[in-house]
């Protein structure tokens, strides 16, 4: 458990270098705002994210520390969930994991923009007048803590193998950076990679300022949920380059950290 823990923080620093790289290289569109700013902001929520879920085990008793992978461990050993009553090859039961997981996250994030009050925790994420790396890491910690919540209930129903659980968050984060990064593909290359998974350009779509579009392609790491369920928009109204990114505060305050801790609390 603690290399897994190495492994995946490798992959992350990792993968987000790289892409940070890209995005200098390349980018898809020029920024509203400097990076200084907004990464400072953006890096500061993810420490607070993450000091959250450490804390979620002393604010909820029957969650485990080591959160969703020490779950699925658990419930192997208290025999709980569908997988833990199959004997099926360890790579049918791995694909399902993930599957099952992907559009479980598919869902929820759906959800968050159908229910006010959850919308209120959600907008802190669309609020942001960028989009780039450091867009995926940008969550409210109450919207990070229920979001945790939720999938150790799944993993407990699913009762998948912990590497099924491991491979699970190493995809949905590397997916997400991936189609959060303000990093320019060749329009043949999008197309392609489309079919399979969300591209920057397909998922820039659900950050515009227009109701209709941020209420659309809703996924992170597979296309084929938004395809499935109707909610897939090919490209914004106003293209690419002139779309408007983030909500109605279109000046300096998405970049404050207070005031994006305090956003949830204000009516509008």
């Amino acid at each position: 458990m603690e290399n897994e823990t190495y492994i995946r923080l490798g992959i992350f620093v990792g993968l987000f270098l790289l892409l940070a790289l890209i995005e200098t290289i390349l980018p898809r569109r020029i920024r509203s705002e400097t990076r200084q700013r907004r990464w400072v902001t953006n890096w500061a929520l993810i420490v607070i994210d993450t000091l959250a879920l450490r804390a979620l085990p002393y604010a909820v008793p029957f969650v485990l520390p080591l959160l969703a992978v020490g779950a699925a461990y658990d419930a192997q050993r208290l025999g709980w969930g569908l997988f833990n009553h199959l004997d099926w090859p360890a790579g049918v039961e791995i694909l399902l994991t993930v599957l099952f997981l992907d559009f479980a996250i598919w869902l929820q994030h759906l959800i968050t923009h159908k229910i006010p009050l959850l919308w209120r925790l959600h907008r802190v994420h669309h609020a942001d007048r960028d989009i780039d790396v450091t867009t995926a890491i940008r969550f409210h910690p109450v919207e990070i803590a229920l979001s945790m919540l939720l999938k150790i209930g799944l993993v407990y129903l699913l009762g998948p193998a912990g590497l099924a659980v491991i491979l699970f968050e190493i995809i949905l984060n590397s997916t997400a950076m991936f189609n959060h990064a303000n990093i320019k593909l060749p329009l043949g290359v999008d197309r392609v990679v489309r079919l399979v998974l969300v591209t920057p350009d397909m998922h820039r779509v659900h950050h515009s300022d227009i109701r209709a579009e941020h209420d659309s392609n809703y996924g992170f790491a597979l296309s084929i949920w938004d395809r499935l369920f109707r909610t897939y928009i090919a490209q914004p109204k106003a293209g690419h380059d002139d779309m408007t990114i983030g909500l109605q505060w279109q000046d300096e305050r998405p970049s404050n950290l207070a005031w994006i801790l305090a956003l949830p609390f204000f009516r509008k």
